[in-house]
This record gives structure tokens, sequence and C-alpha cells, in this order.
């Protein structure tokens, strides 16, 4: 896998340079939905499920978090409101830009990084929590994210982590990127790993079940609860066409894990 050096001398693949560069431009289409989200009270996912049924976030007050794969900022800004010390990181200079701007709008700051959020600037044990929505959780490839978020992590904190549906991912076609999910399997579940998108020249991380929790529990992370996000019969999603309300009110579009690293 060929890529460039990172200022620590170290390889960086290609799929964080494809990143980078597709989110620098796909970030456009992301200011609107950031200031909404921003201006709002926490909601998940492409069904915007709203945290008050989700109930995905713990207490947070007084701790340390950080967003692995921050993108506008969004889900820091409802930690810092939530009295969490909150730190980002992302991988796209646009997408870091438009964070920067949303702080000053909404008078709400936090610290922001730009970078890998597989290779994170901060010493080890720094936070209570490391959260990641369709961030660093689908982005980055998770047998590199997922040791970097537990070095990170103070022994009983915990990860949550919000991405696509295995199911799902089964279901998208590998010929039409836009095409909604139908009810057929049409790629292998064993061997899941990495996507490619020709559309968009991103490249995506998906696993199935028994590979994520053999890797948390080799990263010294126990799972706690998977959730599998079910949208209202009424719920709209006008911006993502791979998925439909009927289709996913039959089978998992999102799913949430929280996992917590041993205590010592």
């Amino acid at each position: 896998m060929m890529g460039s050096e990172s200022g620590d001398g170290r390889r960086v693949s290609d799929y964080v340079l494809r990143n980078r560069a597709a989110w620098d431009i796909m970030s456009r289409d992301y200011l609107e939905p950031g200031r909404l989200a921003w201006k709002g009270d926490a909601r998940w996912g492409i069904w915007g499920i709203a945290e008050e049924e989700a109930h995905i976030l713990p207490e947070v007050s007084g701790l340390d978090v950080i967003e692995m794969g921050c993108g506008t900022g969004y889900v820091s800004a409802w930690l810092t409101r939530r009295g969490a010390r909150a730190v980002g990181i992302d991988n796209s200079l646009e997408q870091l830009k438009a964070a920067r701007a949303f702080q000053k709008e909404f008078l709400v700051s936090f610290p922001l990084i730009h970078g890998n959020a597989e290779r994170v600037p901060l010493p080890d044990g720094s936070f209570d929590l490391a959260i990641s929505e369709y961030g660093a959780s689908i982005w980055c490839d998770p047998y590199r994210w997922i040791p970097e978020a537990s070095r990170l992590l103070r022994p009983g904190g915990q990860l949550i982590f919000l991405v696509n549906g295995t199911i799902l991912m089964l279901c998208v076609s590998e010929t039409d990127e836009d095409a909604p999910a139908g009810p057929q399997l049409l790629r292998d579940y064993f061997g899941m790993h990495r996507f490619d998108w020709t559309t968009e020249g991103s490249v995506e991380f998906h696993l199935g079940y028994g590979d994520w929790i053999r890797l948390l529990r080799r990263n010294d992370l126990q799972v706690e609860n998977l959730q599998e996000l079910r949208p209202s019969e009424n719920a709209t999603n006008p911006r993502f066409p791979y998925v439909n309300v009927e289709w996913a009110r039959r089978w998992p579009s999102e799913e949430v894990w929280t996992v917590r690293k041993n205590r010592r």
C-alpha cells in the first residue's frame, strides 16, 4: 500500500490521503447540516434520532473527551454544552475550518487538531471517553484506530462509536453507489474490511460482528451495549440515497457500540 510520509517519518496510508482529499471537497455539502446540528440538541445518525430516545451518551460533565473524526465538530459541541472537556481531531482541514467558524458563531470553544485519528498526538490515558459518529468509526482502519482509542483511554474509560449497520453494508450495490439497499445480500460477510468508493474517491471500513468483538477484546475493551437504531415510521432521509426508511424499519441501518476499557 503506497502513501507518503508523515511529520514523524512514518508512512501515511493511501486511504488517509484519499479521504483527506475527498472530505476537503465534500465539506461544502456539510456546512448547512453542520450548522443545524450545532444549533440543536443531540440527534444521532442519518435519521436524526434524538438523544432522549436513543440514550447513547453517559453523564459527561467533568469528563475529558476526544471526538475521533470530528468533522464540523457538532458532537464535541453537544458534549461541551453538557459540561465535558472535549477535544476534536479530524483528517480534513476544510472540515476543521467549518468547525472553527461554528465555534465563533455559537460561542462554544474546544481544541481542534488536524490529524489522523489513527495517530493522535496526545499522551496515553488522556481521556475518560472517546466518541465517533461516522468519523474514525468508518473512515479509519479499525485495526489502527481501535488500538489508538484504547491507548488514549484511562482504565475504566468508555468508547462509543456509531457506524453503518453490518447488514446494510452487505445489501448496498457494488456498482451503483446511490442505489438504495434492497432485501438481497450482495456482498460477502466473511472478509469484510475495506470498501473503496469510486464516486467520491473515498475509502470506508466495515467489519462483521465477530471481527469487531475479537478486535475490541484484543485491545482491552469489553462490549457493554450494541444499539441497533431504528427510525420512526415517519422519519425522512433526504441526503443519503443508499437506504430508505422502509428498509431501515426492517433491518438496522445504523449501530452504536458502547465498550469500556478494562480496569487494571
